[in-house]
């Protein structure tokens, strides 16, 4: 497996195939992390037959910084791995949305990556595939990209000083959804590659910040549905991807946050969450402020925002 590693600094140093080029250029020296880059599955990604679409770094916005970008068509599904220079034993990994459109790599995940690596957590970066291209997976094609890459992060636990049950997940927006599918459905959407697969599909703890959960129902965030399932999905799949649906009390542990005057993925997808953890007695906390719109991320102004000491208080009580 091609493996490039660098600094938090090194921007085209560490990339395979102009995977991650805009993340690694933004992320602040505050600690003497690296940064390594792995493809996750070893012979090409299941299903590509078909595939054809070219992979390409796009600005997330017009006027956006110049770092703020996205995957769209991704080919090659790949983990960011920020080694800490301080580890504390745990992992997390990290799933990015943008809608199911793409991927926003350059907005929560770089910041994100900065953040577990200063306080001693292996952090990954999921690049994931999208479900609107042709790949033979359909709509679990981004999941099988998640199951691998834990499974990856599993298998070389040991050798990175990292517990297997202190590996965690947190997902933002449309990448909420998959951590979601990825924390509370454990059976396998691909088969084996290799001897990585077979790790379990188990998390520690899970973390959904401003997440879409719902699907055919008020309060669906219907871009990000169309884009999983088409735009014509029948009810009865709709309803199989509603991730407040998959919970049971065999659920882990979910930390959720959502900004109440969000306009673009509604409240009410965190509120059917909380309420499907609390009907399955599964341990929960939620924070949800009165504003804050969507994506509001880990930094404001500069300074982590409150909900992360928050978080890291709760998922410690959790064994993170």
């Amino acid at each position: 497996m091609t493996t490039g590693t660098g600094t938090l600094l090194g921007r085209r140093a560490l990339i395979g195939g102009g995977v991650a080029a805009g993340l690694a250029a933004t992320l602040p020296a505050r600690a003497a992390a690296t940064l390594q880059f792995r493809p996750i599955w070893p012979s090409g990604p299941p299903g590509s037959a078909a595939v054809h679409v070219v992979e390409q770094e796009v600005p997330r916005s017009a006027t956006g910084p110049a770092d703020d970008t996205a995957f769209v068509h991704v080919r090659t599904p790949a983990l960011v791995h920020a080694v800490p220079a301080r580890p504390n034993g745990a992992a997390i990994l990290l799933i990015p949305g943008g809608g199911y459109r793409r991927v926003a790599v350059g907005h929560d995940g770089r910041d994100m990556l900065q953040f577990f690596a200063d306080r001693g957590y292996h952090a990954y970066l999921l690049k994931y595939r999208l479900p609107s291209d042709p790949w033979a997976g359909g709509p679990d094609t981004p999941l099988q990209d998640a199951q691998r890459a834990l499974r990856i992060i599993r298998a070389e636990a040991t050798a990175n000083g990292v517990d297997r049950d202190r590996i965690g997940v947190m997902g933002f927006s449309a990448g909420g959804h998959l951590a979601a599918m990825l924390a509370y459905r454990t059976d396998a959407t691909y088969r084996a590659a290799d001897s990585v697969d077979a790790q379990p599909l188990r998390t520690r703890i899970a973390c959904l910040l401003y997440p879409v959960a719902l699907m055919g129902a008020a309060g669906t965030h219907r871009a990000s549905q169309d884009q999983l399932l088409g735009p014509n999905a029948p009810p009865e799949q709709a309803a199989y991807y509603r991730t407040d649906a998959r919970i049971t009390a065999a659920s882990p542990p979910t930390f959720l946050t959502h900004a109440i005057n969000d306009g673009i993925v509604a409240v009410d997808n965190t509120l059917a969450l909380l309420a499907a953890l609390r009907r399955s007695k599964v341990a929960a906390e939620a924070y949800l402020p009165e504003l804050g719109g969507h994506g509001f991320g880990v930094l404001r102004d500069g300074r982590a925002a409150p909900w992360t000491a928050l978080f890291l208080e709760w998922a410690r009580r959790h064994g993170l």
